[in-house]
Formats: structure tokens, C-alpha cells, sequence
């Protein structure tokens, strides 16, 4: 199935709950709205991912379960692989996982883990990669994933060393679509000239197996037509130069009409390849009426 061609999934993170009873309704909320998968970010603050996966397991029939995406460097392979597969097994498959290098400085220090290069932090995350495919396949590893070859495997970033490590290990390939703020200042949007250099840098990679790689875009807002000149106040600073005047067009930003968003989302699976889209929680009632019209 060529990317193009390849069905929507729709994804949404959610963030950090009041209580128990809020974070159920979150995730059966989500269910009701159409979405495929739920997720969890990886950030000191917000609730430990797989204790909140599990309770999201718990609170629905349907939904994926994803790390939206784990801080590699955080963690020690061999027993991250242990967590990943209780999971998969008392979700009866349900579960997905998304890796990421980590950026937050400040997180790091707070953990008393070192702030390595960004080189090495991807180094980190390939080890981590690598080291659960290899337990995952191997036949008498326990506790044993539901799936047979472990969860699906995403890994999220931009730069040129990270998506060669995603070529090779992934499964599922997330572009953020905005430039992390590694000095601490904002986003900075990336335009659709710098969104196709990086979907032909990954393709020429991936080669033929770029039909078996799910590509995953990260929306960071979903904008009406009432909210567009807020928008555009927040974000026109930071917008690139090739979109400055329209910034519908820009891959991390989804604006317009429901019936103009759905249009715009199967422009970009066409140009880009983008099939999976993830909102923040922020967004998951506003792309609820995109998922309607898409199905």
C-alpha cells in the first residue's frame, strides 16, 4: 500500500489528569470521538506513562496505546523491554511505542542524568531500539509481548542521524513538525519546503521498505476559522518565510473548516505521506468533525 493510499489513524496525547475519574473520561472521550490511538508524553510532570497506559487500557474497548514518546536516554534497555512487554500482554496487544532522543535539558538535570550531545543522545535511543528488537525476537524472551514481534515501533524526530536510526528500526516514523527549543526560546514551525527535503531524505533510506513505514505528523494546533487571526498572532513570529502570508499551509498547523481540514489532510498524505496525525488534548475535540468526514 503506497503511502498515499495508506488509511487515516487518528491520535491524540493527553496531558496531565485532576484524578483517576478525569483521566477514565479522557480516554473514553477520545474512544467516543473516533480517534485510533491514545498517548502519553514523557515529561517530569505529567503522569508516568505506562501506569497511565494501563488505566487507559482499563477505561476502554478499542483504542492503540502509544508513548508519545519516551525520553530513551532516560531508561535502561533491557528493562524498559520488560515493562513494554507487560503491557502488551495485559492490553492483549494493544500497545505501541514511540521512542524518542529527549530535549529538555532541564529535565535531565532534574533527574541527575547527564544532558548528553545530541549525537549521543541518539546513539542512546538506537541502542534502546535495537536492543528490544532483539529481545522481542527472540523466542524464549519472557514475559512474552501479545504481539509476536513486540509492539510497533515509532521514533519520533527531524534531524539526519535520528532518521537514520528510525530507517532502520521503525515501524512507524513521527515528524514533529516544528524544531524542538533546545536554547529554551519556542517552536520554530517548519514549511512545507523543509517538510519535503525530509520525507525525500527518509525515503531515499527506507528504500522499498518505505512502503511498510507508517509516517506520522504532529499537529500542534487545530485552528477554526474564528481563532485564525489569534493563531496567527502566536504563531507568525516563528512562521517560515515560504508560508509567512498562508500559514494553512504549514504541515504542523491545521486550519480552516472541517470540511476544508479533511481536504487538507488528504493533500498532505498525497505530498507527504502523512497517514497517521496526532493532536495535543487541547485539539481533540476540535478534529473530532475531520475524523467523521475522513472515515
Amino acid at each position: 500500500m503506497t503511502a498515499s493510499r495508506r488509511k487515516f489513524r487518528f491520535g491524540v496525547t493527553l496531558l496531565a489528569p485532576a484524578s483517576r475519574a478525569e483521566w477514565v473520561e479522557k480516554c473514553r472521550r477520545a474512544e467516543q470521538l473516533g480517534y485510533d490511538v491514545v498517548g502519553v508524553a514523557d515529561h517530569l510532570g505529567l503522569p508516568a506513562p505506562f501506569p497511565a497506559l494501563m488505566l487507559a487500557a482499563e477505561a476502554t474497548e478499542r483504542v492503540r496505546l502509544t508513548t508519545f514518546v519516551l525520553n530513551a536516554p532516560f531508561y535502561n534497555p533491557v528493562l524498559l523491554a520488560r515493562d513494554v512487554a507487560t503491557a502488551d500482554r495485559f492490553t492483549e496487544g494493544r500497545v505501541e511505542l514511540g521512542l524518542g532522543a529527549g530535549y529538555v535539558r532541564a529535565e535531565f538535570e532534574s533527574a541527575g542524568i547527564a544532558f548528553a550531545s545530541g549525537g549521543e543522545r541518539v546513539e542512546q535511543m538506537a541502542a534502546t531500539a535495537e536492543t528490544l528488537r532483539r529481545l522481542f525476537a527472540d523466542p524464549e524472551y519472557q514475559p512474552r509481548p501479545a504481539q509476536p514481534a513486540g509492539p510497533p515501533l515509532a521514533i519520533a524526530g527531524w534531524g539526519d542521524r535520528l532518521l537514520r536510526v528510525a530507517s532502520e528500526y521503525a515501524d512507524i516514523v513521527a515528524l514533529p513538525g516544528a524544531a524542538p527549543a533546545y536554547n529554551g526560546g519556542p517552536l520554530q514551525l517548519l514549511g512545507p519546503a523543509a517538510t519535503d527535503d525530509r520525507i525525500a531524505f527518509l525515503r531515499e533510506l527506507l528504500g522499498p521498505r518505505i512502503e511498510d513505514v507508517e509516517l506520522n505528523i504532529l499537529l500542534q494546533r487545530v485552528v477554526a476559522p474564528s481563532e485564525r487571526a489569534a493563531a496567527l498572532e502566536r504563531y507568525g513570529p516563528h512562521l517560515p518565510a515560504d508560508v509567512a502570508e498562508q500559514p494553512e499551509e504549514l504541515p504542523a498547523l491545521l486550519i480552516g473548516t472541517p470540511k476544508e481540514m479533511a481536504q487538507r489532510l488528504e493533500q498532505r498524505r498525497e505530498r507527504f505521506g502523512f497517514s497517521y496525525i496526532t493532536v495535543l488534548e487541547d485539539s481533540m475535540e476540535s478534529l473530532a468533525p475531520v475524523i467523521e468526514l475522513l472515515r
